[in-house]
């Protein structure tokens, strides 16, 4: 709990003011960005090594490597000043099993046993990259703001109750054939 809250604390100070988060945001940093974060470790067991998409200041990456200290992360993300700041909050957190890289998902050719992306493609566009990132037997988790569920093939849909966070969320999953 106190590398979350040390996070957390961070998130309100340099990242708001960064630019990382609008300020608007600050109140909601718990459930809209932490707790968002942390439902993704839902769809994985054991994962060796997990890819976040677009991590951006690290969500939903470095919240998920403070609860899964097991697993390697590598945070991509194709803008060199969230790239930095997330370089600094790892560097601040003393995160072991997170790495941090410039670059873009397109490009990307190693494979992982996980993927998470929280906002930073559509369902379309990571349907057409993720299933090449994968393992064999890996898993995807997108996350995204929905006013309804949405509805994608190739992926399941997992609902979040609004009595969870502050409001209903859908996390969609991906389990690629092998």
């Amino acid at each position: 709990m106190d590398l979350l809250d040390r996070y957390r604390g961070w998130l309100l100070t340099e990242a708001v003011t960064a630019g990382g988060i609008g300020p608007n945001e600050a109140p909601r940093v718990d459930n809209r960005h932490i707790g968002d974060s942390l439902l993704f470790a839902r769809g994985f067991q054991d994962p060796e090594q997990i890819l976040d998409v677009g991590s951006g200041v690290g969500l939903p990456g470095i919240p998920l490597s403070v609860v899964m200290p097991d697993t390697r992360f590598l945070l991509l993300d194709r803008s060199g000043r969230r790239v930095e700041l997330m370089r600094r909050v790892c560097r601040i957190l003393q995160l072991p099993n997170v790495e941090v890289v410039q670059g873009d998902v397109a490009h990307w050719e190693n494979r992982f046993d996980g993927i998470v992306s929280r906002g930073s493609l559509s369902p379309e566009q990571a349907t057409g990259v993720f299933p090449r990132l994968l393992n064999p037997g890996g898993v995807a988790v997108l996350g995204g703001s929905w006013a309804a569920p949405p509805s994608v093939s190739g992926f399941e849909l997992l609902e979040v109750p609004p009595t969870v966070l502050d409001q209903r969320v859908w996390l969609l999953m991906m389990r690629p054939s092998e």
